[in-house]
């Protein structure tokens, strides 16, 4: 059974949750978040709570009862208080910057190979980059997430001397050089 599934989901003041169909919209003061989510549970919407409950008693359903009150927990969360990442580049002329075009933004890196590599940063997520730490901020946990993945895999942290980008907090774990004899 899960236990993060019969959890009820607290609703704070200034958060507004409604379904319509099989669509979730979540709206607060930092934006709103739409998700789609399958028939397979019943939501049951309050007040100032949520429960959800399971259709059927088989393993499907189980399995996406405790995954989606951990969606909509992460929704709640996400439009009071921006998710953030933040990125460390580290290197000998790697560098980083923010470059805007109309409406878009760019990331535009130098990241050792022959040719800058520019990246196109979702209109959801605002970026900033001072010196080489880029910081990756936005309302949805999951874009964010997968978003700072993918320019983490740009250039990924180097076991030798530590060069690439990494996480805030990450630990890289070293290898030895060439031993001289």
């Amino acid at each position: 059974m899960s236990r993060i599934g019969k959890q009820e989901i607290q609703i704070p003041k200034g958060v507004e949750v409604t379904k319509n169909g099989d669509i979730l919209k979540v709206a607060g003061p930092k934006g709103t978040l739409v998700k789609t989510f399958r028939d397979d549970i019943i939501f049951n919407i309050g007040d100032k709570t949520i429960t959800l409950n399971t259709k059927r008693n088989d393993k499907f359903s189980k399995s996406l009862w405790g995954t989606y009150v951990s969606h909509i927990k992460n929704m709640i969360i996400g439009v009071e208080t921006p998710y953030q990442k933040k990125l460390i580049l580290e290197g000998v002329g790697f560098k980083s910057e923010v470059k805007s075009e109309g409406k878009n933004n760019f990331f535009n890196f130098a990241l050792g190979f022959s040719h800058p590599v520019i990246v196109k940063i979702p209109d959801t997520i605002t970026a900033t980059a001072e010196k080489n730490n880029i910081t990756i901020t936005g309302i949805d946990k999951e874009l964010v997430g997968s978003f700072a993945a993918a320019i983490r895999a740009l250039k990924k942290p180097e076991p030798y001397k530590g060069k690439g980008m990494r996480y805030e907090g990450e630990v890289i774990r070293r290898k030895q050089g060439k031993k001289t004899v």
